[in-house]
């Protein structure tokens, strides 16, 4: 069993910074691409930022010059610093990670969701 777990968001002021922490867990024998996405109030779920597994990346044109995704392949975490943030930035961010994972059948492939953990901004 895999799991996905989010942790770093939070309430903060208009130009203020957070870092977001995502931790998997359990029979994993590697991981691809690992990514975040967002949900505001009232919107529909988004791509902030992807990363594979040798560091490329790709950002949402919405936060691209105000983000940085990275991961260490040790840890299986990857992290979203997020910094001038605004108000539209408010959202459920959430991982997501293609694992290879063990199984009873072997080694198999899937996308994986985390939780999401909750990030305010604003005054």
């Amino acid at each position: 069993q895999v799991q996905l777990v989010e942790s770093g968001g939070g309430s903060v002021q208009p130009g203020g910074s957070l870092r977001l922490s995502c931790a998997a867990s359990g029979s994993i024998f590697s991981i691809n691409d690992m990514g975040w996405y967002r949900q505001g109030p009232g919107k529909q779920r988004e791509l902030v930022a992807t990363i594979t597994r040798d560091g490329s990346t790709n950002y949402a044109d919405s936060v691209k010059v105000r983000s940085t995704i990275s991961r260490d392949n040790a840890k299986n975490t990857v992290y979203l610093q997020m910094d001038s943030l605004k108000p539209e930035d408010t959202a459920v961010y959430s991982c997501n990670a293609h694992i290879y994972a063990y199984t009873a059948e072997g080694v198999r492939g899937n996308y994986y969701w985390g939780k999401g953990t909750l990030v305010a901004v604003s005054s």
